[in-house]
């Protein structure tokens, strides 16, 4: 039969959305994930033991299951208990969680390996230990990890295609309609990862972008 690409056109209004839809949920996630990975860290360090145990079991949860289960667990599981999600938000929250506990791994270690002086010096010009943190710590320990966390948003993209299972209309569910229409999945999957591989390549940049920034900033 061959390949066919003339009829890719005709449905790329159709693929484009479904890029919409994954940018959308990738950068979201990506939010999520670097803002709860501050968050998981700073209490897996500094909180009481009464606070810090129960993130110890959300991060248990998240690195012991497939994100596969987590989405489904948070889209079909919590409408049992009365909270009904939107599958966007539902993907949203399970990538951003799920990535949020590796990237807290990261920022962990980052902010043990600042000096400690650094801390000390911040608490003699006044700043109580929450402002240390925000200020000084934090900022120094998350420049520090720019290149790994960025590698973990790159691998967040290329899982934001689980979302499909839980009916968010991405790039690869799209791809998937536009096939169930046409009969032709080489030429469509082959469009979506080409897709796939432009979002990846503009990541790629920004990430390069930052860490340029952060070298020359130091």
């Amino acid at each position: 039969m061959g390949l066919d690409f003339s009829i890719v056109p005709d449905y790329l209004d159709i693929i484009l959305l479904g890029v919409a839809w994954t940018i959308g949920i990738t950068v979201a996630s990506a939010l999520l994930s670097f803002v709860g990975g501050i968050f998981f860290a700073v209490i897996a360090l500094y909180s009481p033991w009464i606070i810090r145990q129960p993130f110890r079991l959300i991060e248990w949860v998240f690195m012991g299951t497939p994100l596969l289960l987590q989405l489904f667990l948070i889209y079909f599981g919590l409408v049992q208990i009365g909270i009904d999600l939107p599958a966007f938000v539902a993907g949203i929250i399970g990538l951003g969680l799920h990535f949020a506990v590796y990237n807290s791994e990261l920022i962990q270690t980052a902010i043990l390996a600042v000096d400690k002086g650094q801390m000390e010096a911040a608490r003699t010009l006044g700043l109580s230990r929450g402002e240390a943190l925000r200020k000084v710590v934090v900022p120094q320990a998350v420049n520090a990890v720019i290149p790994p966390i960025g590698n973990n948003m790159i691998a967040l993209l290329k899982d934001s295609a689980l979302v499909s299972v839980i009916g968010v209309s991405e790039l690869t569910l799209s791809a998937q309609r536009v096939i169930g229409k046409t009969y032709r999945p080489f030429e469509f999957y082959l469009v979506a990862a080409a897709f796939y591989y432009v979002i990846n390549l503009c990541m790629e940049w920004v990430q390069r972008k930052i860490e340029r920034r952060i070298a020359v900033s130091r």
